[in-house]
């Protein structure tokens, strides 16, 4: 069995990295530059119709291939495949699915959208009332939604009680925009973000495609 991650190092593809490494699965690595429109390939196309990153094939006995996009139903197939971070019962299952999809609905689009308004605030030509209304307006969603990340971690050491794939996919999100929207107020956020970064499993998958970025950084636009 072979299970091939393509990946370029954001927060959606470092969900993936994380999950297969705290899951001890072996993969290859197939980095998909993003900056160059190999997303937009035929034969990346095939397998991520959506052209984003990541995508994620495996290879099963038999001679059957699973080809997979969208991080959130990747998560969700790698926690089946191994029975590990991903509740077997309904009842705490179906939590970690609301997490997921909390993260995949809200933090991640709103996070995203700061990001994108901040770069574009610098672009000449650009007006600058308007970049200011979009950043001030994600900002506060975002807040929010820390808000509600920090309400859901009172007393849980993770946001379903126990460590799942519902934190590896929001982790990378809060690690790479905190300093858009500062984390002093979410006391509960920042000892979850804290506890995570500290997990061997959590650092192994960050430092994925790290190499590759340093070997192309002369290549790839400044942020």
């Amino acid at each position: 069995m072979t299970i091939r991650l393509y990946y370029f190092p954001t927060p959606n593809g470092r969900k993936v990295s994380i999950a297969l490494e705290e899951m001890g699965l072996p993969y290859e690595l197939v980095v998909v530059n993003i900056f160059d429109g190999e997303v937009l390939s035929d034969n990346y196309l095939r397998i991520c119709p959506n052209g984003r990153i990541p995508a994620l094939t495996d290879d099963l006995p038999g001679g059957e291939c699973v080809e997979l996009f969208e991080s959130g139903a990747i998560l969700q197939y790698l926690g089946r495949k191994t029975g590990m971070f991903y509740p077997q019962d309904e009842a705490r299952r179906t939590q970690v699915d609301a997490w997921l999809m909390w993260q995949m609905a809200g933090l991640g689009p709103m996070s995203g959208q700061v990001t994108w308004f901040r770069r574009a605030a610098s672009t000449p030509g650009r007006d600058p009332a308007e970049t200011s209304l979009a950043i001030h307006r994600y900002i506060r969603e975002v807040k929010r939604l820390y808000t509600v990340l920090d309400r859901q971690l009172e007393g849980r050491d993770f946001i379903c009680g126990e460590y799942s794939i519902a934190d590896m996919a929001s982790w990378p999100w809060v690690v790479q925009h905190g300093d858009y929207a500062d984390l002093e107020g979410y006391p509960n956020v920042i000892r979850w973000r804290d506890a995570m970064a500290a997990r061997p499993g959590v650092r192994r998958g960050v430092a994925v495609g790290t190499e590759w970025l340093a070997e192309n950084a002369n290549k790839l636009p400044v942020p």
